[in-house]
Protein backbone atom coordinates (compact mmCIF):
# COMPACT_ATOMS: atom_id res chain seq x y z
CA UNK A 1 0.00 0.00 0.00
CA UNK A 2 1.17 3.36 -0.78
CA UNK A 3 0.55 6.24 1.24
CA UNK A 4 -1.21 9.41 0.64
CA UNK A 5 0.69 12.01 -1.31
CA UNK A 6 2.15 14.64 0.19
CA UNK A 7 -0.28 16.82 -1.65
CA UNK A 8 -3.00 15.42 -0.26
CA UNK A 9 -6.13 17.67 1.38
CA UNK A 10 -6.84 14.87 3.28
CA UNK A 11 -3.92 13.80 4.92
CA UNK A 12 -1.65 15.05 7.60
CA UNK A 13 -3.49 17.12 10.77
CA UNK A 14 -6.50 17.76 9.06
CA UNK A 15 -7.09 13.76 9.16
CA UNK A 16 -5.74 13.20 12.76
CA UNK A 17 -6.98 15.95 14.65
CA UNK A 18 -11.21 14.22 13.41
CA UNK A 19 -9.68 10.52 14.11
CA UNK A 20 -8.20 11.17 17.52
CA UNK A 21 -11.40 13.38 18.91
CA UNK A 22 -14.07 10.34 17.38
CA UNK A 23 -11.85 7.91 19.33
CA UNK A 24 -11.50 9.95 22.49
CA UNK A 25 -15.48 10.62 22.38
CA UNK A 26 -15.81 6.88 21.32
CA UNK A 27 -13.81 5.97 24.69
CA UNK A 28 -16.12 8.48 26.78
CA UNK A 29 -19.16 7.17 25.46
CA UNK A 30 -18.26 3.55 26.12
CA UNK A 31 -17.57 4.35 29.33
CA UNK A 32 -20.84 5.79 29.97
CA UNK A 33 -22.49 2.67 28.64
CA UNK A 34 -20.64 0.54 30.59
CA UNK A 35 -21.79 2.22 33.62
CA UNK A 36 -25.17 1.97 32.25
CA UNK A 37 -25.40 5.66 31.75
CA UNK A 38 -27.42 7.85 29.46
CA UNK A 39 -25.58 9.90 26.82
CA UNK A 40 -24.44 13.12 28.27
CA UNK A 41 -22.98 16.93 27.63
CA UNK A 42 -19.96 15.69 27.12
CA UNK A 43 -20.61 13.31 24.43
CA UNK A 44 -22.87 16.28 22.71
CA UNK A 45 -20.23 18.58 22.73
CA UNK A 46 -18.05 15.84 21.64
CA UNK A 47 -20.20 15.03 18.77
CA UNK A 48 -20.50 19.16 17.63
CA UNK A 49 -16.64 19.38 17.99
CA UNK A 50 -15.86 16.30 16.07
CA UNK A 51 -18.50 17.60 13.20
CA UNK A 52 -16.53 21.50 13.06
CA UNK A 53 -13.32 19.09 12.67
CA UNK A 54 -15.13 17.33 9.80
CA UNK A 55 -16.51 19.79 8.22
CA UNK A 56 -13.11 21.42 7.70
CA UNK A 57 -11.92 18.29 6.14
CA UNK A 58 -14.65 18.47 3.77
CA UNK A 59 -13.99 22.20 2.85
CA UNK A 60 -10.31 21.47 2.30
CA UNK A 61 -11.04 18.74 0.14
CA UNK A 62 -13.60 20.29 -1.69
CA UNK A 63 -11.13 23.37 -2.30
CA UNK A 64 -8.60 20.78 -3.29
CA UNK A 65 -11.12 19.31 -5.79
CA UNK A 66 -12.17 23.16 -7.17
CA UNK A 67 -8.54 23.46 -7.66
CA UNK A 68 -7.92 21.18 -9.69
CA UNK A 69 -6.81 17.80 -8.03
CA UNK A 70 -8.79 14.76 -8.53
CA UNK A 71 -9.27 11.93 -6.02
CA UNK A 72 -8.75 8.47 -7.64
CA UNK A 73 -12.22 6.92 -6.79
CA UNK A 74 -14.22 10.62 -7.79
CA UNK A 75 -17.91 8.34 -6.62
CA UNK A 76 -16.33 6.28 -3.84
CA UNK A 77 -14.48 9.69 -2.50
CA UNK A 78 -17.95 11.91 -2.81
CA UNK A 79 -19.65 8.99 -1.10
CA UNK A 80 -17.69 9.19 1.75
CA UNK A 81 -17.10 12.96 2.45
CA UNK A 82 -21.29 12.75 2.37
CA UNK A 83 -20.95 10.22 5.10
CA UNK A 84 -18.22 11.28 7.31
CA UNK A 85 -20.59 14.90 7.43
CA UNK A 86 -23.64 12.70 8.37
CA UNK A 87 -22.42 10.55 10.84
CA UNK A 88 -22.10 12.91 14.15
CA UNK A 89 -25.52 14.60 13.37
CA UNK A 90 -27.02 10.84 12.80
CA UNK A 91 -25.67 9.66 15.94
CA UNK A 92 -26.60 12.95 18.33
CA UNK A 93 -30.09 12.19 16.80
CA UNK A 94 -30.12 8.99 17.39
CA UNK A 95 -28.85 9.26 21.14
CA UNK A 96 -31.45 11.85 22.02
CA UNK A 97 -33.74 9.35 20.80
CA UNK A 98 -32.65 6.96 23.36
CA UNK A 99 -31.68 8.43 26.54
CA UNK A 100 -30.53 5.25 27.95
CA UNK A 101 -27.10 2.93 28.02
CA UNK A 102 -27.89 2.29 24.30
CA UNK A 103 -28.07 5.71 23.29
CA UNK A 104 -24.24 6.24 24.79
CA UNK A 105 -23.27 2.63 22.81
CA UNK A 106 -24.78 4.58 19.51
CA UNK A 107 -22.40 7.22 20.19
CA UNK A 108 -19.65 4.34 20.91
CA UNK A 109 -20.38 2.93 17.52
CA UNK A 110 -21.13 6.03 15.33
CA UNK A 111 -17.29 7.35 16.84
CA UNK A 112 -15.58 4.00 16.10
CA UNK A 113 -16.71 4.13 12.08
CA UNK A 114 -15.76 7.68 11.86
CA UNK A 115 -11.95 6.83 11.58
CA UNK A 116 -12.18 4.06 9.48
CA UNK A 117 -14.22 6.45 6.79
CA UNK A 118 -11.24 9.26 7.52
CA UNK A 119 -8.44 6.27 6.54
CA UNK A 120 -11.15 4.99 3.79
CA UNK A 121 -11.48 8.92 2.65
CA UNK A 122 -7.78 9.12 2.28
CA UNK A 123 -7.27 5.95 0.17
CA UNK A 124 -9.96 6.47 -2.72
CA UNK A 125 -7.69 9.92 -3.04
CA UNK A 126 -4.65 8.47 -3.12
CA UNK A 127 -5.40 5.78 -6.16
CA UNK A 128 -4.45 7.39 -9.04
CA UNK A 129 -1.82 9.80 -7.15
CA UNK A 130 -4.16 12.94 -6.24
Amino acid sequence: MTSVGADSPVDGIVATVPIVLSLLVAVWALVAAVRHRPPDRVQFVGLAVLEVALLVLCVLALVAVGGGDRPGEPGAFFGYLVTLVCLPPLAWVLARMEPTRWGSAIVCAVCLVAPVVVVRLQQTWEVLGG
